[in-house]
């Protein structure tokens, strides 16, 4: 597959679902943000169709159309995409490794909780980006989606928990459709089980509902703590799906061939 510049996925976003819950609203964030990276077999009348954004793939199209080695750009991704598919990256990947995922919309309306003393929960604004990038490297993930933390904090997508300058907890905005904005949070681990998540989350759900859209929560069907916060912030199953993460790509693949320069 070849790389695309980002200002074409308007004219290839009929490939992707549009309006739907959880991960497929990835398309539409990409446009939307121009944060990510867009694939097609071939630049003109392409038959089958990548489009990527902080790990997570939508993969579209004819398998058909694809050797291994045309998916190389994909290896140490999760990827979305048809069974169909899955010979092609079998065969061009070290590992496929399906994983279970669930997504939830929001329902209902549970109390909120009060903050702890000295803790306020607020928008972050432009100027919360330090506070954001410092919070951790386990939890930079949280703003990848946004290209980074002065993404994220300037896009007036995020609230968080703060006690004086200190960024305890954040809910944002992953990815952004023009019906349902798919959500995530992250809590620094000296600070958990003070309920700042869910303050956060319900922060940003109202936000969410303000804007017209519903908020919808994705995550493993193995991670009961996230399955369990979402429970208590109102949301409700929808829909389980897999995805798969590929790992890197098998060096025979390609023989003598030459790796695309995009991987």
């Amino acid at each position: 597959m070849i790389e695309l510049p980002l200002h074409q996925l308007a004219g290839h976003i009929r490939w992707f679902p549009r309006a739907t819950a959880g991960p497929t609203t990835l398309a539409e964030h990409v446009l939307a943000t121009r944060v990510g990276r867009l694939w097609a077999d071939r630049a003109d009348r392409p038959r089958t169709v990548a489009v990527a954004c902080a790990g997570h793939v939508l993969l579209c199209g004819d398998p058909g159309t694809l050797d291994p080695a045309a998916v190389a750009p994909l290896a140490n991704r999760y990827v979305l995409a048809s069974s169909r598919f899955l010979p092609v990256l079998g065969a061009a990947f070290d590992r496929v490794v399906p994983w279970e995922r669930m997504v939830y919309v929001r329902r209902e309306e549970p109390a909120a909780p009060r903050a702890p003393r000295g803790v306020t929960v607020r928008r972050l604004s432009a100027a919360d980006a330090h506070a954001l990038a410092v919070i951790g490297s386990d939890s930079a993930w949280i703003h990848a989606s946004w290209g980074g933390a002065t993404g994220l904090a300037g896009s007036g997508h995020a609230w968080g928990a703060f006690h004086r300058d200190r960024l305890l907890a954040v809910a944002c905005t992953y990815f952004l459709g023009s019906r349902y904005e798919d959500i995530a949070v992250v809590t620094v681990p000296d600070h958990r089980r003070q309920q700042l998540a869910l303050s956060c989350v319900l922060a940003l759900c109202a936000d969410v509902e303000a804007r017209g859209r519903s908020a919808t929560w994705t995550c493993s069907r193995y991670n009961r703590p996230s399955r369990l916060l979402a429970w208590t912030a109102g949301f409700r199953l929808e829909h389980e799906y897999v995805h798969h993460s590929t790992g890197s790509v098998r060096p025979q693949v390609f023989s003598d061939r030459r790796l695309p320069a995009s991987l």
